[in-house]
Parts: C-alpha cells; sequence; structure tokens
C-alpha cells in the first residue's frame, strides 16, 4: 500500500516534470519567435533586457530545447501583484483592459530599468 502511494507520487512528478519541459519549450520557441520579429517589442512584451533578447535571438534550437528540460518553470506571469491582477478582473472594455496592462508594463519596466544603474553601482 506504502509503495502504491510512493509510486504514484513518483509517477505524478515524472507527468508534471515533463509538463514544466513543454511549456517552458512552448515559452522559449514564442519568446525567441517575438524577438526575431521585433525585439523592442518583445522586450516590453516578456519583461527582458537587451541582453536577455539577443541572447534568445541567438540560440540554436538544440541550445533552447536543452534549456527547456529543465523542471524548473523558465518563464514567469506578471499576475503576481494586486493592480495587475485587478486590471484583469475589473470586467472592462477589453481595449481599455489592454491599455491599462500596457501601461503598468511599461511603468514596472521603466521602474526595473531605473533600478538597474543602482544594483550595478552596489555591485561594484
Amino acid at each position: 500500500m506504502e509503495s502504491d502511494v510512493e509510486n504514484c507520487n513518483i509517477t505524478a512528478s515524472g507527468v508534471i516534470s515533463r509538463e514544466i519541459g513543454e511549456l517552458n519549450l512552448a515559452y522559449m520557441l514564442l519568446a525567441q519567435k517575438l524577438v526575431k520579429q521585433d525585439k523592442a517589442e518583445a522586450m516590453f512584451r516578456l519583461g527582458v533586457g537587451r541582453e536577455l533578447a539577443d541572447l534568445l535571438a541567438n540560440m540554436s534550437l538544440s541550445q533552447i530545447v536543452k534549456l527547456a528540460a529543465s523542471n524548473f518553470l523558465l518563464c514567469s506571469f506578471r499576475l503576481d501583484d494586486r493592480p495587475m491582477f485587478a486590471v484583469v478582473g475589473e470586467g472592462k472594455e477589453p481595449a481599455l483592459q489592454q491599455a491599462h496592462m500596457s501601461i503598468l508594463m511599461a511603468a514596472r519596466q521603466a521602474q526595473a530599468q531605473a533600478q538597474a544603474p543602482m544594483r550595478g553601482a552596489s555591485a561594484a
């Protein structure tokens, strides 16, 4: 009985790891496609800097597959803060929701860029 539960947990863990790998691969391929089509827009949409965008654009398929095989989720979702979640849940017109979401994302990106030199200075 105990070994059945243990086997079930191992199987569930394997399934979850495989699904995370599949999600990572889909995300990485989409991110690379976005960067190759329009780097500036991709940087904004993905919330990544120029260095990471360049790295994504230049990765080979085998590098992406290898990186995606990790059992750690490589993408991050932006519904992790209350203002962003509130915009999605307000039931506004889709165009207005998208505008509010863009404003919040732009503000977050600008804040991150403003803090980047400070982080570099404190590391030196």
